[in-house]
């Protein structure tokens, strides 16, 4: 049962729905146009706050539905259920879909870590620390990039001063391992002063 959900996890988290969206919409490859990302925050500045919101939320639930069913099921061992949540995120940033390339991965970790407070309740209040340092960094800023590393690093601090199991607090230490090299492009572009604010 474990390797199934594994199986699940990484397969829910590589459907591209920036991809499947833009093409619906208006019958393009989001990857020819923006930053070339299929996340949210391409889809956005593509096509418009509609779908970019659409895809969020689709890129959200796909984080979300594999640790509600790991939840419901149950049984699984607290190891298996955290991998599942590092698998779905890896699906979203590596899909097999797309010969391995993907997104970057925050809506899809924000998915995660909401399915993994189901069972850790504590974790919901990282993740609050977490929204609130992207919101500031975000709005005083205007670089998505930088909020999202920025809210990456207090996620792993928060999850770090909780009371929480010695695997979530590995696992927000990859998470943030994760969120940087995928945004390796933002951060040479910052440090070239190249990077498109919002």
């Amino acid at each position: 049962m474990s390797a199934v959900l594994l199986l699940f996890s990484y397969l829910i988290g590589s459907i591209p729905f920036g991809m499947i969206v833009a093409y619906c919409v208006k019958r393009i490859d989001i990857r020819n146009y923006g930053s070339g990302n299929i996340g949210a925050t391409n889809v956005l500045r593509v096509l418009g706050r509609r779908w970019g919101v659409t895809v969020f939320i689709l890129d959200f639930l796909k984080g979300l539905i594999p640790l509600a069913v790991a939840k419901a099921v149950g049984g699984f061992p607290t190891l298996v259920v955290i991998m599942a949540a590092t698998a779905v995120v890896c699906g979203h940033n590596w899909t097999i879909f797309l010969k391995f390339k993907g997104g970057k991965g925050v809506a899809t970790s924000v998915g995660a870590i909401c399915g993994l407070s189901l069972s850790f309740p504590f974790l919901s209040l990282a993740l609050l620390a977490a929204v609130i340092v992207w919101i500031l960094f975000f709005f005083i800023l205007r670089y998505v990039s930088v909020a999202s590393l920025a809210s990456a690093v207090a996620f792993f601090v928060a999850a770090l001063c909780f009371a929480l199991p010695l695997e979530i607090k590995i696992f927000a230490g990859l998470l943030f391992v994760l969120v940087v090299i995928r945004h390796k492009k933002n951060i040479i572009n910052l440090l070239a002063k190249k990077e498109n604010r919002f």
